[in-house]
Parts: C-alpha cells; sequence; structure tokens
C-alpha cells in the first residue's frame, strides 16, 4: 500500500494510515490489536479529552479529539477487515440518527424547551430501540458508566415510570434512612456492608438529582479539593517535623481534623 505524505491530512487519509498500520508489513503492534485489547485505550483517550475540557484548552482539547477519532477509525477499520461495515456506515447511521432524533430541527415538531426536547429524544429513543417499557430503557443505560452517572441516569429513567420524589425533606430523609442502615450492618458481613453502601450511595445520587446538581461532577471537585487540603496538611506536618508517612496515627490524625473540615 502505497502512502503519500501531505501538507494537510483528511479523514480518509486517517482512514488509510490505520489499514497502512494493520497491513501485514505495516506495525508489529496495531496488527495485532483487537477490539478488546485497545477497550482500555479507548475509554482513557476519552476521559483525556473530558480533562481537556475541564482545563477549558482548546490546543490540548483538539489533541485529544484526535486520538478519540483515531479510536473510533482504528475500530472501525477492524469491522473493515471483517467485513461488517466501514467507516461511511458509521457516519451515515449517526447523521440518519441525529435527524430522526430532532423533528424540531429537520422536522414539523415544536420543541421550544430543552425540556421539551429532551422528552422527545427518551420517547424517540425507546421507539427506534424497540423499547416497550421503562425497565428495558433503563437496561440499556450502560454499565460501562461511572456507577453515580449511571445512578443519576436511571433515577432519571424511573422518573418517566412514574417514580419520583419532589420533596426535599423525603429525599434527605431517605439518604439518612440508608446510612443508618449502614450503620447498623454486621461488620462480619461484607456483602451486607457492601450492599448497604450500595442503597446508601444510590439515593445520595437520588437527591443529587432531585437537586438538580451532577453528583458524578460534585465527586469529581470534592476529589480534587481532597488533594488541595491534603497539600496543606502535608506542609503543615512537615513545618512541625512530623512524618506522616512514619508517626503515629492519633498524632496525624488530630493535624488532619484541622484541615479536613
Amino acid at each position: 500500500m502505497d502512502f503519500v505524505r501531505k501538507e494537510k491530512y483528511d479523514i480518509n487519509d486517517l482512514i488509510e494510515i490505520v489499514k497502512k498500520l494493520r497491513a501485514p508489513d505495516g506495525c508489529p503492534w496495531d496488527k495485532v490489536q483487537t477490539h478488546e485489547t485497545i477497550r482500555k485505550d479507548f475509554i482513557e483517550e476519552v476521559y483525556e479529552a473530558v480533562e481537556a475540557i475541564d482545563e477549558k484548552d482548546a490546543e490540548h482539547l483538539r489533541e485529544e479529539l484526535g486520538d478519540v477519532l483515531f479510536q473510533v477509525v482504528f475500530h472501525s477499520v477492524i469491522e473493515t477487515e471483517k467485513n461488517n461495515f466501514e467507516f461511511a456506515d458509521i457516519v451515515d447511521e449517526v447523521s440518519k440518527k441525529m435527524i430522526i432524533r430532532h423533528p424540531h430541527v429537520f422536522g414539523s415538531v415544536v420543541a421550544d424547551t430543552t425540556e421539551q426536547v429532551l422528552s422527545n429524544w427518551d420517547a424517540i429513543k425507546m421507539k427506534t430501540h424497540s423499547q416497550t417499557s421503562v425497565s428495558e430503557a433503563m437496561e440499556s443505560v450502560s454499565k460501562t458508566l461511572p456507577s453515580l452517572m449511571r445512578a443519576e441516569k436511571l433515577v432519571k429513567k424511573s422518573a418517566r415510570g412514574g417514580v419520583i420524589c419532589t420533596d426535599r425533606d423525603e429525599a434527605f430523609e431517605r439518604v439518612s434512612e440508608k446510612l443508618e442502615q449502614l450503620r447498623n450492618t454486621d461488620g462480619e458481613d461484607p456483602a451486607s456492608i457492601e450492599k448497604a453502601m450500595g442503597e446508601f450511595l444510590f439515593s445520595a445520587a437520588s437527591l443529587s438529582s432531585l437537586l438538580k446538581t451532577d453528583s458524578e461532577r460534585s465527586l469529581y471537585n470534592a476529589c480534587d479539593e481532597h488533594i488541595a487540603r491534603f497539600r496543606q496538611y502535608e506542609a503543615a506536618a512537615a513545618e512541625k517535623g512530623i512524618d506522616i508517612q512514619d508517626s503515629d496515627t492519633k498524632v496525624t490524625n488530630q493535624l488532619w481534623k484541622e484541615y479536613s473540615k
């Protein structure tokens, strides 16, 4: 396969580059990869693109979106080799999907608010996926999503079936009940603790949905705040001559309490 270097490449060039990498005389690593072996790479590239979004760094985002696109093309080429579909089929299918799911733009349906748009989207999605029940729609939510994100999606889909809490006090009470159940679990039974912890976290995700916050984003920010507080704690310990990796736990815990509030 001949390859011509260019000043500027397009999507068709990228497809040919991946095909060359996968060719018998191509890259020893690329040509032996499968969907399964690069599954983790796909996930990592998407997360790196999200990180670039959070950083509001356009140059970094451009690079990471390129890496994500490379993964999409790579997977499509694997399927092309199996004579299942080509990249053009992916583009065609998603284009048709977007047209169908936006009848307020490409048709005569009226949707003046984001709520109406999302309601139409869910209804059309259920119809095109031949889903006849809310539980089927819930089962279609990807299990590989971060669990807090998946929980919030399930809560929102439950609302379509009439299961929705609109009372703040009731929602807070639900979280308190689940926390109390967790507190009373048998310390000798890890399975019971895990089950109770899961129910507590799900109730927290449900509360987050009611409060119109993003639980995944909330925990993301809390992680960053924890690192910042820990850095302050670490600096304070150093000033006091305390080695936090080799000190009495009571001493470090007492110092940490000053920064963990």
